[in-house]
């Protein structure tokens, strides 16, 4: 079996995880169902729950994908392809950044308030003596990609570059759960450009996230903080095995559109671009549209564009 079969296996185990995951928390909720209930824009209920079961089903894939490099690095499967000694290494950086990601992100999204967003209103809190969930979040990621750098291996060099790709990937993957099923298309695309440059490990991330992507779009569930970080982390951790110039590269570009969203609003940029506009309303449902007898009661609206993105739901952490 090469090492694309190995992805495909762990893509469908990933996939198959986390519908059973998201199944069974959904029967029964930890700590009931109105602990994981939001309400999004529409003024619906939604759940949280799509979150931990995307982890728990990317972290499933990746111990697979890595069991099947050992089996066959040991000769019970043909071996043509396979990673390698270091595969489990590797394995176990992926698992404890996308575990710690989860693990803080959920925490936030059960405790934080949401009054505090971004690294500036955390920072900001912090200064003032208010420790936020959000900050313990921040703080609990950077440490979850310090410990997973250290795993993956390399030089000092390596180990900042990968602490600040799975740390940086977490939070901006993050920034992008505004809408329903964005998060998810972001990991994709970025996802497909990571595995067409021979980084197969994104195969479990993926397919986990799209295996409850049509909760998503149909506004049943979010990712949220769990879901949203523990994908970036995951991803960021995949990005390990790029040249050392195509990590600089990455992690430049991740921190230039993290301090971008600190002044810019991605969803009115998303708006205002027609081609990013149809991908971001991709499989959603349509906008509401006030009725008649609405419209007769209302003055008249504003001149709208073809295509309008419904106002942003609740973001879900910082």
């Amino acid at each position: 079996m090469r090492r694309a079969g190995y992805a495909v296996a762990a893509g469908a185990c990933a996939a198959g995880a986390a519908r059973l995951a998201y199944s069974a928390m959904s029967r029964r909720p930890p700590g009931g169902p109105k602990t994981w209930s939001r309400t999004n824009h529409r003024g619906e209920p939604v759940t949280l729950l799509e979150g931990p079961a995307v982890a728990a089903g990317a972290l499933a894939g990746v111990l697979a994908q890595a069991g099947l490099a050992h089996r066959a690095q040991a000769g019970l499967i043909p071996a043509s392809g396979s990673p390698g000694a270091s595969g489990w290494r590797r394995a176990a950086a992926m698992a404890l950044g996308g575990a710690g990601a989860a693990a803080f992100g959920a925490y936030d999204d059960l405790a934080g308030s949401g009054d505090r967003r971004g690294f500036r209103g955390h920072l900001g809190a912090l200064r003032q003596g208010e420790v936020t969930t959000g900050a313990v979040k921040l703080g609990g990621i950077g440490v979850t990609g310090i410990v997973s750098a250290a795993l993956a291996g390399g030089s000092p060099v390596d180990l900042i570059l990968n602490a600040g790709l799975v740390a940086g990937g977490a939070n901006l993957l993050n920034l992008f759960d505004l809408r329903p099923g964005r998060a998810i298309k972001v990991a994709a695309a970025s996802g497909v450009l990571l595995g067409a440059a021979g980084q197969d490990s994104v195969a479990a991330p993926l397919g986990a996230a799209l295996a409850l992507l049509p909760e998503d779009l149909g506004e049943r569930a979010m990712l949220g903080d769990a879901g949203a970080n523990a994908l970036g982390a995951m991803l960021g951790a995949s990005a390990a095995g790029l040249s050392r110039t195509g990590r600089i590269a990455l992690l430049i570009a991740i921190i230039g559109i993290t301090a971008a969203s600190e002044k810019v609003s991605f969803t009115k940029v998303i708006a205002r671009t027609p081609a990013l506009n149809w991908l971001d309303m991709l499989g959603r449902r349509p906008a509401h549209q006030p009725s008649e007898t609405e419209s007769s009661e209302t003055a008249p609206p504003a001149p709208q564009p073809l295509v309008t993105i419904p106002a942003q739901r609740p973001e879900s952490g910082g």
